[in-house]
């Protein structure tokens, strides 16, 4: 049997453009029509307002999940500008909700999604309904759009409460195969944010079922020292009572640094790492730094302290990474991922500016703290003993 041969010519392409391009292909920027992308669209509006409080321009971030379905982010920044009205950077409201072009802010190290401006974009393409209300400047505005089209121009309606900007969707079951959020699932990634980012305020409220509203909110002054601890709860007992942490800024990385850790008596190593808030599951640089910096610091103690022979040879990594746990988190004003799903750190100096950091403050601690000190040097070194 003969078949006809397929000619393949320009009349074949398909050219998509603003909204199409999204709707027609929504895993290139939410990662799947699943869970996790209907998650990962709630992550990209929060992150707007996220990044507002970071920058110092608002003070709280509030999420709500609204008894019809709807995902409503309020923040009390200035508001987004509107009409390219009111100076300041950045696009204006109407650019922010229909235009599919990236915007890098100026302050990138303070942005959770590392200078992306699509969030807003994303949000309403992939919505059967978006409401958006901007408190700025004295005067209160609204606008309401369908599957990224607006149906209401952008209207005046009245003397604003404070300032601000509330943003309220309803996720399109034609895009997801499932348009109800998981509680847990949204506070677990918001905790991460209020662990890493200290200044940050953030509220979670699930108003779906009025026999059962769900509320918390998210305040970590300890930082990485208390997502260390937070991690911990439901583990062994800790080999010292305190968390080792630290900050830093350097130069050579055009960045700064966060590290806390804590041995535990038992389990295997637990290492989390962030960049610009982001979590890195593929790990690089700033993750090899930490390992790097352990590895020196330990050994250097051990040896000075003879727990070591001149027979022994060094304590690898592996060893030392029995029953840590630890959180290493870089900000970074020009972060460079890598692989195709854009999980690992490739910053190269960001490596030895983390091990050094790592090497000198622990070591340190070492030095001052001598009881704690030998109790966690000594666990590492006859953990690889055979008696």
């Amino acid at each position: 049997m003969s078949e006809e041969p397929i000619s393949y010519d320009a009349s074949r392409i398909q050219v998509l453009e603003g909204m199409e391009v999204v709707r027609k292909r929504p895993g290139m920027y939410i990662g799947s029509t699943g869970e996790r992308g209907l998650h990962h669209m709630v992550f990209e509006v929060t992150g707007r307002a996220v990044s507002e409080v970071l920058a110092g321009r608002a003070g709280s971030v509030r999420i709500t999940l609204t008894p019809d379905g709807g995902v409503c982010v309020a923040d009390d920044g200035p508001g987004v500008r509107v009409g390219g009205a009111g100076g300041g950077g950045g696009p204006d409201l109407e650019a922010l909700l229909t235009r599919i072009e990236p915007w890098v802010g100026p302050d990138v190290r303070h942005d959770v999604t590392a200078g992306f401006g699509m969030w807003l974009f994303v949000a309403n393409a992939l919505s059967r309904r978006l409401l958006v209300e901007v408190r700025r400047e004295g005067v209160r505005r609204v606008q309401e759009y369908a599957r990224g089209v607006a149906v209401t121009p952008l209207t005046e309606a009245g003397p604003a409460d404070g300032s601000g900007t509330t943003l309220t969707f309803w996720p399109d079951a034609e895009i997801f195969g499932e348009v109800e959020c998981s509680f847990q699932g949204l506070a677990d990634r918001f905790r991460e944010l209020a662990f890493l980012n200290r200044g940050l305020d953030i509220s979670l409220t699930d108003r779906r079922r009025s026999d059962e509203p769900r509320s918390v909110r998210l305040r970590f002054p300890g930082g990485a020292r208390d997502f260390v601890a937070h991690l911990d709860e439901q583990a062994g007992a800790a080999v010292h009572g305190e968390v080792i942490g630290f900050e830093r800024e350097d130069p050579r990385m055009a960045g700064t640094l966060e590290v806390a850790l804590r041995w535990r008596g038992s389990g295997a190593e637990r290492v989390r790492g962030f960049a610009n808030s982001r979590p890195t599951p593929g790990g690089g640089s700033h993750e090899t730094g930490l390992r790097d910096g352990l590895v020196a610091a330990v050994n250097a103690y051990a040896r000075g302290r003879r727990l070591l022979t001149e027979a022994d040879p060094d304590l690898d990594e592996e060893r030392i990474g029995k029953g840590l746990t630890a959180v290493v988190s870089v900000k970074l004003d020009d972060p460079r991922f890598e692989g195709c799903t854009r999980d690992r750190l490739g910053n190269g100096p960001v490596r030895a500016c983390v091990g050094q950091a790592v090497q000198e403050h622990l070591g340190r601690w070492l030095t001052e703290h001598p009881a704690q000190a030998a109790a966690v040097v000594g666990r590492v070194v006859r953990g690889g003993r055979r008696d």
